[in-house]
């Protein structure tokens, strides 16, 4: 098995993945204790999806049983430019850096098939594999510790030595018995860079997040209105939130990402928010055809925008939120209230 985890690997970076490491599905210590802390205090708002079998998060060998190996895979997404430069753009739309071009899920996980396809034809038809990105009750996070991709940092995502915190997970569960690796320990020291920096204090303490709090939570996941109080602090970010990814200092080491489709396009590095705004839904979906901004609606979407327009002090887009104001999605309308006043005295 020593030989065919070498050959994983190489077949691993010909197929686009930058590490692969291997760990037991068994292997993700405390998870079960966290995820319960997590979910007794709330903290993941309206994602209901947590809780349910929260067992199988917190002990990936139920969901299969049979699995006697589970190979972690990382793909960079490395921006080659500053992600927090737009944020001083305010009349300028900011997209967190790994939605500005493909939905990695569809990226990711034809990898993952290639791969898995690659290690039945190596190791025999008997083999049995599963493959997964974001898109199971599995906690990439943990496993990918354990495996040695990285450490899961005080920001609660994976950090990587080789890549810092831009890549992306995916595993492929196997019966097969592969050698594993060495777990990742733990590499913040008493950088405190990502907890300082966020701008509506998600983080109650160091490898604690409060999704109800976190912009990506909200932007993305939260349905209906945003609390009036936390609307001032989302700035102009309408998609996700870079800012505790972005002042990593590991992301020093990290290489601009080799797959394109994971370039940001032009038209999505700093849109203008008027045009957002002027979207509806066909327009919509036709801007965000293949993204994965494209999941949330045009009327979660447009809350976003309005909520930057009424962020932006640009009395140029009073209008734009103000033509909002009787929109046919009750959401939308509330926010353009509230961003048209905002502007009155712009």
């Amino acid at each position: 098995m020593t030989d065919l985890k070498a050959l994983l690997r190489a077949e691993a970076e010909t197929a686009g993945f930058n590490l692969c490491r291997i760990c037991r599905p068994w292997d993700v210590g405390h998870v079960p204790e966290r995820l319960r802390a997590f979910l007794d205090k709330g903290y993941h708002g309206q994602m209901t999806w947590l809780a349910d079998r929260a067992e199988w998060r917190g002990a990936p060998q139920v969901l299969w049983p049979e699995a006697r190996s589970v190979i972690m895979l990382g793909e960079s997404y490395t921006p080659e430019h500053d992600p927090l430069e737009v944020l001083d753009r305010r009349e300028e739309a900011a997209i967190s850096v790994y939605a500005q071009n493909r939905d990695y899920h569809d990226v990711v996980k034809k990898r993952l098939k290639r791969l898995a396809r690659w290690l039945i034809a190596q190791a025999g038809a008997e083999t049995e594999v599963k493959v997964f990105v974001d898109t199971a009750p599995v906690p990439e996070k943990p496993l990918g510790q354990a495996a040695g991709l990285g450490w899961q940092g005080k920001h609660t995502n994976l950090v990587s030595r080789d890549m810092g915190s831009w890549f992306f997970i995916g595993s492929i569960f196997t019966t097969l018995d592969l050698p594993v690796d060495e777990a990742e320990v733990d590499h913040c020291g008493s950088c405190r860079a990502c907890l300082d920096i966020c701008p509506t204090d998600a983080f109650p303490a160091p490898y604690q997040l409060d999704a109800r709090r976190c912009i990506s939570y909200l932007t993305i996941e939260h349905k209906g209105p945003v609390d009036p109080g936390l609307r001032a602090w989302m700035g102009n970010r309408i998609y996700g939130c870079d800012d505790c990814l972005a002042v990593c200092p590991w992301n020093k080491f990290a290489q601009r990402a080799r797959e394109v489709k994971y370039h940001a396009r032009p038209d999505l590095l700093a849109p203008d928010l008027a045009h957002l705004a002027g979207l509806d839904d066909a327009a919509f979906r036709a801007l965000f055809s293949g993204s994965p901004i494209k999941r949330i609606g045009r009327g979660r979407f447009v809350r976003n925008v309005l909520y930057a327009i009424g962020n932006s002090g640009a009395a140029r887009l009073r209008a734009p939120a103000q033509a909002l104001c009787e929109d046919v999605d009750e959401t939308v309308r509330d926010a353009a209230r509230w961003a048209a006043q905002r502007l009155e005295r712009a």
